[in-house]
């Protein structure tokens, strides 16, 4: 079976993603600089698979890192790129830290990979891109607003640096539009476990049940939603790491209608914060001590997927709810000291 190169495999999706390329037969080898993870993982996905990934610590940032790579790594025949800052609110605080880290890497490596005639490419997109879109549920045809933060905008701009590269070269490739990934492995052997304050809601949902943080802050109660509070669409990230093999076996078989083509990884359900925390309540029987606050600057009023094209194409399409998200979420929370 083909050997991939998955970057950032040790983070959060990127190994659940490893565990079920594994799974599928694949040989994975896997780039981390840990900047947002530790070593254990690696061992937690073998422990899961049967199977030990390859690993490189390198920093993507470093160009020759990523040269001396390929030169050890010639048999590989496809790339997952997941490794980038990924948090909203940092990249209003940091800009040039998000561009540096989710630009510049992404064109180091994709100038490695037409080096070294590597064709097949997946890219950790989002529904970002979107900004505020004008309806819902999302189509991928909804066009691109001005970004509300430097994250969605270095999303927007890395599949147009793809897309213009696929124009040029043999690259094919699929920008996968995740909306919110959440939960864990039914082992609760992975997990989400950000370094530092969580800048996603469900970690800091369970930190705040577990008692490691004395208050969920609900950033925004005066949304034009039902309750008042954003909604977004929470996939479970096991159902999003599944989409990961279908659409690289789509281009392994030479099955891409087009030389880039873009994909909603979603569940179609929108659900506000609100939602959540009761459904986290009553998935777990733990109560939340929680507050509304001010919005948080980059957020969005709401966002939700239309699936209908991931469904028909992909023939994906998410399987897990949201009870089984948090409740596989909480069991991660109290596996961890």
């Amino acid at each position: 079976m083909s050997k991939i190169l998955v970057t950032g495999g040790l983070g959060f999706i990127g190994s659940h993603t490893v565990v079920e390329l594994q799974n599928e037969g694949f040989e994975v080898v896997i780039i981390d600089n840990l900047s947002n993870t530790t070593i254990d993982v690696l061992d937690k996905i073998t422990s899961i698979t049967g199977k030990e990934p390859l690993f490189e610590k390198l920093d993507l940032k470093n160009q020759p890192s990523i040269q001396e790579f390929f030169k050890k790594h010639q048999d590989v025949e496809g790339v997952i790129h997941f490794a980038a800052s990924k948090a909203v609110g940092e990249s209003v605080e940091k800009p040039l830290m998000y561009y540096h880290n989710n630009i510049s890497t992404l064109i180091y490596l994709l100038e490695e990979m037409r080096t070294n005639k590597v064709n097949n490419f997946i890219f950790s997109s989002s529904c970002t891109v979107y900004g505020q879109a004008d309806q819902m549920p999302i189509t991928e045809s909804a066009p691109f607003k001005t970004a509300e933060s430097p994250y969605g905008n270095t999303k927007q701009i890395g599949e147009e640096i793809i897309a213009d590269t696929s124009k040029v070269s043999d690259l094919k490739a699929i920008a996968l539009r995740y909306f919110n990934p959440i939960g864990a492995h039914e082992t609760a052997k992975i997990g989400e476990l950000p370094i530092g304050v969580p800048q996603n809601l469900i970690p800091y949902v369970t930190q705040t049940a577990a008692g490691i943080r004395e208050q969920l802050s609900v950033f925004g109660g005066d949304y034009p939603t039902p309750d008042g509070t954003a909604i977004r669409d929470y996939i479970h990230v096991v159902d999003l790491a599944k989409a990961h093999t279908v659409a690289m076996k789509r281009l392994l078989n030479g099955e891409n209608n087009s030389d880039f083509e873009v994909f909603n990884i979603g569940t179609g359900k929108g659900s506000s914060v609100l939602d959540v925390i009761k459904a986290f309540e009553n998935a777990t029987d733990q109560k939340l001590n929680y507050k509304i606050v001010d919005r948080r600057e980059g957020d969005i009023t709401e966002a939700y997927a239309d699936t209908t094209y991931a469904q028909n194409e992909l023939k994906w399409k998410a399987e897990l709810s949201l009870d089984d998200a948090l409740a596989s979420a909480w069991k991660w929370q109290k596996t961890l000291k």
